[in-house]
């Protein structure tokens, strides 16, 4: 295998770096730096997607048709690391990397001509609303219903842990339309606008969130919300289907190696720093980063195999659970051993808690946000399915236990 690159991939890599440092802005860097949780504020992360917008690099995993950017498999590769190197913003999934590929294979035209459009130029925010309070990784035994009046629905219910609901145009929804046969086959799959009556959103603020109070998940509640019919996505009561589709490219469709290999070389100048060279010396210390190198590459692996599937029009299937499941903990790791290389300096100092704080930080450049993130990524071997649904899908499927 040839992992060089080509005289073209190289061109596009420096079309790539000279377009970051034209639109990735100093203010956009500084926030997205001190950031405690996945995102800056709303207003410099739509500012970000629309700049990728423009230049056609946001929907760059969507097929040619609906407006993607066509890359190769070298080109996606150089654009992640690229990005992931250069420490840009988190961009919001939940329209471009889960809803859109839903609407696309079980959308009618309508809503395709309607939706993706607006997803791909940013005119719309989505979230997502799945999980419910006693309905987490058990999603079929979600509760909010869904209950038809003529040519609408009336839902009633409430979701929760629902990432920038606070920021949403639209949200996208399962719900129970029957209660007849197995909990399975009585959801559906609605599209709801956040500007609808009824809708009421209410922040979680978790230990993460800054003095200047940029939260991230949030509780919706439903009472009474008028959803046109025209809103569901596929049949009626097979929402299930959808959303285990949708799943697949949760779990799988956002690669985490690119990131995390950028990760890994700013934990090695952390812990250089942190200890004046005395991690790097340190015997143990040099094979846990060594295992953790490896662990990544093997993740590297992993992804390269869900997007050569993709492009051949195969379905992720199980291979998304594998990298769900890696992905998360090795995440989950690599923040353990932030806190543990600045040791003291992971303690939260609550005069530095807000992004845009003049005050020095204290201690190693970098290691006042080790804590918080630490933190905030526990959650992450639990939402799109917890790391022991992963190993029973993967158990099931690919061992028939």
């Amino acid at each position: 295998m040839d992992l060089s690159l080509s005289k073209e991939d190289l061109a596009f890599q420096s079309e790539v770096r000279a377009w970051i440092d034209e639109n990735f802005t100093p203010e956009m860097r500084i926030e997205n730096a001190r950031a405690r949780n996945s995102y800056m504020s709303k207003e410099l992360t739509v500012d970000w997607m629309k700049r990728l917008s423009k230049k056609g690099w946001l929907a760059y995993t969507w097929p040619k048709e609906y407006g993607g950017a066509g890359f190769t498999a070298a080109q996606k590769y150089v654009f992640e690391m690229e990005m992931a190197a250069a420490g840009t913003p988190t961009v919001s999934p939940f329209g471009l990397r889960m809803c859109a590929p839903v609407i696309m294979a079980f959308g009618t035209k309508e809503q395709k001509d309607h939706y993706l459009p607006r997803i791909r130029t940013v005119e719309d925010v989505w979230c997502q609303g799945y999980s419910e309070p006693g309905s987490g990784s058990d999603l079929a035994s979600l509760r909010t219903r869904a209950v038809r009046d003529g040519d609408h629905y009336i839902v009633n219910g409430q979701k929760i842990w629902t990432t920038t609901a606070h920021w949403a145009d639209w949200i996208f929804c399962l719900v129970r339309t029957s209660t007849e046969g197995k909990p399975q086959d009585g959801i559906s799959f609605l599209l709801i606008d956040m500007k609808t009556p009824g809708i009421k959103v209410e922040p979680i603020i978790t230990s993460d969130v800054t003095k200047a109070g940029k939260h991230e998940v949030n509780s919706v509640f439903f009472t009474d919300v008028r959803v046109p019919v025209a809103n569901r996505v596929g049949e009626e009561n097979k929402g299930w289907t959808y959303a285990k589709y949708l799943l697949e490219f949760e779990r799988g469709g956002s690669a985490y190696s690119p990131r995390l290999r950028s990760s890994f070389k700013k934990l090695q100048v952390l812990a250089d720093a942190a200890d004046e060279g005395g991690y790097l010396e340190d015997p143990s210390w040099r094979e846990k980063m060594a295992a953790l190198d490896i662990e990544i590459s093997s993740l590297e692996m992993f992804e390269n195999k869900f997007y050569a599937d993709l492009k051949t029009g195969q379905n992720p299937g199980p291979l998304s659970s594998m990298i769900k499941l890696r992905g998360s903990e090795v995440i989950q790791k690599m923040t353990e051993y932030a806190v543990e290389s600045v040791g003291m300096y992971a303690q939260p100092f609550g005069e530095l808690r807000a992004f845009n704080s003049n005050v020095e930080p204290v201690g190693p450049d970098g290691a006042e946000t080790v804590g918080p993130k630490y933190f905030n990524h526990r959650k992450v071997t639990i939402y799109g399915g917890s790391s022991e649904v992963q190993r029973g899908i993967m158990a099931k499927v690919m061992l028939g236990l």
